[in-house]
């Protein structure tokens, strides 16, 4: 059996330049190649100019939308899992993140919260990465490392972020998406698939740091956020997760699904219904409806640009969410 040791990693942790979890994460298994935090089957695949497309659990995936979009790519090209952290518990507060038990053939099993990736392999263009991101409560800059690490050992070509937020938009407009793109001629890209700039400020994730470190190298990274109805918080939004896949589609070539277009239709039509006998709420939407539609218009005048929510209106929001969670 083939044993693979990080020389490097085992010299530092003996002279003391590093000590507690993340030594010990350093660690090496036989059959099993580690990168860091994470333990890769063996033997580990080659891929070609991969692309890395990524999700972020809990921050961005309102909905269910990143989740449910990746796993349909996994399916769509025949994914193969390909690692996890070796030791979720050092990144996880595990009476947050609780761990799953199942019956296995009536033996009962396990599922531990983790970080897990995937690969599948393309007759044409880039191979792809599925990588599955879970936000850390410990040691985050050593996660961070440790998928640089990661997509560095595979020398990815792109970095994609894909997810969800809610919004102060109305669902009888097609899904707003925001985002960002580096180099340029990414954010050239995203335009002409009418994904919008994102300018965000304010608290984020630390999994940011991933597409810096991406960017420093000469990567290519993208981030895909579908914009959700405030107060239609939904288990699984199939509307959001539809427009995800159209932009994903048109990028690899693939067909969208027959289901998920029925699903998100039908899920259009019960919410048109939830909202049809309340003359307040269809007057809300009117008003979120003219502020979408004047901040979409490029040519719009800025002395046409609509007014902001005002507290009562966004306070009547708050309360439809509240509203429709309980339904």
């Amino acid at each position: 059996m083939r044993i693979i040791i990080n020389i490097t990693v085992l010299q530092n942790a003996v002279k003391g330049g590093r000590t507690g979890p993340e030594a010990d994460l350093d660690a090496c298994y036989n059959g099993i190649m580690r990168i860091k935090a994470f333990h890769l089957e063996d033997p580990v695949p080659e891929l070609r100019e991969p692309h890395v497309i990524a999700m972020l659990e809990p921050w961005i995936d309102a909905g269910n939308v990143g989740s449910m979009t990746l796993s349909w790519l996994e399916d769509e090209m025949d994914a193969y899992p390909l690692g996890e952290l070796a030791r979720p518990g050092s990144f996880y507060d595990l009476t947050r993140y609780r761990p799953m038990t199942y019956l296995d053939m009536g033996r009962r099993r396990l599922r531990m919260p983790n970080t897990r990736v995937s690969y599948s392999r393309r007759e044409e263009g880039p191979d792809l990465l599925f990588l599955r991101l879970l936000e850390p409560h410990m040691l985050g800059e050593y996660y961070v490392e440790s998928v640089v690490s990661l997509l560095d050992q595979f020398n990815i070509r792109r970095f994609a972020l894909i997810g969800s937020m809610y919004n102060f938009v109305p669902h009888t407009r097609p899904p707003l998406v925001s985002g960002s793109g580096a180099p340029e001629y990414i954010g050239r890209e995203l335009s002409a698939l009418g994904i919008s700039t994102n300018n965000y400020e304010g608290p984020t994730t630390i999994c940011s740091l991933i597409s810096q470190q991406v960017e420093a190298w000469g990567g290519e990274t993208m981030t895909l956020i579908v914009n959700l109805p405030q107060y239609t918080q939904l288990e699984d939004d199939f509307i959001g997760t539809l427009r995800l896949q159209s932009i994903l589609s048109s990028m690899y070539g693939l067909t969208l699904p027959e289901d998920g277009i029925q699903k998100a239709q039908a899920q259009q039509e019960q919410i048109d219904e939830a909202v049809e006998g309340n003359p307040q709420v269809k007057e809300i939407i009117e008003h979120l409806e003219r502020s979408f539609d004047g901040h979409s218009d490029p040519d719009a005048d800025a002395e046409d640009e609509p007014e902001p929510l005002s507290t009562e209106v966004e306070d009547f929001l708050r309360e439809m969410e509240r509203k429709f969670r309980r339904e």
